[in-house]
């Protein structure tokens, strides 16, 4: 018997996403549909970023979707890093519009300007915003979630009176971001900076927490940039310090997007289907009425009861009293990611318990009625912690660290297809010349993903030229 996960695993995702209901597509080129299942693992992941930005006290706002082309036209590299992106609306029924409007690939120009406005005297400062959007980005070669023509995301902007407080917000969202995907959606991460060729279009310094998928390539699951003063001379944003001067803010911005559900699925998913950790499945637990249940009415009463009870204690509780059969609901419930399943029949209402049995183990247990909500709550913590310490160990399974010329790294690829293993992240030496890195990704298909802020071992010589290395940096091939 085949296993389609380790055969074929684009089209095992494309699979799982569709038969979990989380998305269907839509007649838009590279554009989907959220269903509610999927809609919802984004909402969660909107409460945990709300949290994070109302403990900073940074408030959110909305910009318009249509951004002038004079904007962009303000800061040329910007304009030069999206421009094949770019949709643009021209006209309104038959008429021409004076200027051209950008569907919003990103807004630090139209937040460029509106600081513009806002920002006088040094008592403004900081100023920090967040915008929950949709955005546009043209793309050629589209994967639900992953890289979608229109997609959904956070987007913090702040202004700062000096590089110092700018560049520490920028690390700070940094780190909030290795908390979101470790501890609340259990996905291991590479933290660093980006090579120039990688960075965000506009920045003096973007950094990234990068995620290694079971296939072993990378997805970049968040950024923070550091954008000094370049967006403060295009639009003007300037206060009056306390010297009585007028100075040019330093300005930062960072994002997530509905990638991390692409992620999410890609990290833990099993042949089975979904596998989601906890603290984020949309269903934490499955009610299902086994045997001849509808002979036995008091055991649907037992289940609403119960339904009720894990409905107070704020756990995620659904019941499938559906006509299907028993085989059925388990295979469905298994394929939508349901954290717990909890079967009751007859005979475990006539002993006061219920068999339970967790997504991502293989066994069945009985449990009483009367611990059910502490157990799960406990059962549910240790599941989180299980699927982050199996994907870090897959991760460290798939780290390889000691190839030290193009060549090694060609036959390593070589020898990965033959034998049908995953190239996985390589650390490799880097001379910081872009000619190299372009090298690399023509000749083998492997990209930068960051220069690690801690390296499990600093490199020499660059993987290309052989000179000195002055990096040490993550590659891999990337969705």
């Amino acid at each position: 018997m085949t296993n389609l996960q380790t055969e074929d695993f684009s089209k095992w995702y494309l699979q799982t996403i569709q038969q979990a209901e989380l998305m269907s597509y839509s007649e838009v080129r590279g554009c989907i549909v959220f269903r509610p299942d999927g809609f919802e693992l984004w909402e969660r992941i909107q409460q945990e970023v709300n949290r994070y930005l109302q403990s900073e006290d940074i408030r959110n706002v909305y910009f318009p979707m249509l951004i002038p082309k004079s904007y962009f036209m303000k800061e040329a590299e910007h304009v030069e890093g999206f421009a094949p992106e770019l949709p643009w609306v021209t006209e309104v029924g038959n008429e021409k519009l004076e200027e051209p409007y950008a569907l919003r690939p990103t807004s630090e120009t139209m937040i460029g300007q509106s600081f513009h406005e806002w920002i006088k005297s040094y008592r403004d400062l900081p100023y920090e915003i967040n915008q929950w959007a949709n955005v546009f980005r043209w793309e050629k070669k589209t994967l639900p979630f992953l890289r979608t023509s229109e997609f959904l995301w956070h987007e913090g902007h702040t202004a700062h009176a000096n590089e110092a407080d700018a560049r520490k917000r920028t690390l700070h969202v940094l780190n909030f971001y290795v908390e979101l995907l470790e501890k609340f959606l259990a996905i291991p991460v590479y933290v660093g900076k980006k090579t120039p060729s990688e960075r965000f279009a506009g920045a003096v310094d973007t950094y990234s927490v990068e995620a290694m998928m079971q296939d072993g390539k990378a997805v970049q699951a968040g950024t923070s940039h550091y954008l000094g003063t370049k967006f403060a001379e295009a639009f003007d944003i300037r206060y009056l310090n306390q010297k009585n001067q007028h100075t040019l803010v330093h300005t930062t911005s960072w994002a997530v997007s509905t990638r991390l559900i692409g992620s999410l699925i890609m990290v833990h998913g099993d042949e089975q289907g979904l596998v989601l950790p906890p603290k984020i499945a949309p269903t934490q637990v499955i009610l299902i009425p086994v045997g001849p249940y509808k002979k036995v009415p008091k055991i649907l009463t037992r289940l609403n009861e119960l339904k009720e009870q894990l409905k107070t204690a704020g756990i995620r509780v659904r019941l499938d009293d559906s006509d299907n059969t028993a085989g059925f609901k388990f295979n469905k419930w298994e394929q939508k990611g349901a954290s717990v399943q909890l079967e009751l029949g007859p005979r475990d209402l006539a002993k006061n318990s219920i068999t339970l049995k967790m997504r991502d183990l293989a066994e069945k247990e009985t449990v009483s009625l009367e611990q059910l909500v502490p157990t799960i709550e406990k059962y549910m913590n240790d599941m989180q912690q299980r699927l982050l310490e199996k994907a870090r160990q897959r991760a460290t399974s798939n780290e390889y660290t000691n190839i030290q010329t193009l060549q090694e790294l060609k036959d390593h690829i070589k020898n990965c297809r033959e034998t049908k293993k995953t190239p996985g992240f390589v650390l490799i030496g880097w001379d910081g010349s872009a000619e190299t890195e372009a090298i690399i990704k023509a000749e083998t298909g492997f990209t930068t993903r960051n220069i690690p802020f801690q390296a499990p071992v600093e490199k020499e010589f660059d993987l290309v030229s052989g000179k000195p290395a002055k990096y040490t940096v993550w590659i891999a091939r990337a969705y």
